[in-house]
């Protein structure tokens, strides 16, 4: 799976658990969502994925080595 990939599923799975979350435990768990949204929005714009970092350095590093 490609880097971009990850970065997508990871996305997809947070604002998947956030909304399940706001719907069994607090409405509070939105503010996952919107932190998963931003998020997305400032990467666009600025080209810095802090996801992308920790993916990379997890998953990888180890094939590069």
């Amino acid at each position: 799976m490609s880097l971009e990939n990850s970065i997508r599923m990871l996305a997809g799975t947070l604002i998947i658990v956030s909304l399940v979350l706001y719907h069994l435990v607090s409405p509070y768990f939105l503010l996952l969502t919107a932190f998963v949204g931003l998020n997305l929005f400032q990467s666009s714009l600025t080209g810095l994925c802090p996801a992308e970092k920790v993916i990379k350095r997890l998953f990888f590093a180890k094939k590069a080595a």
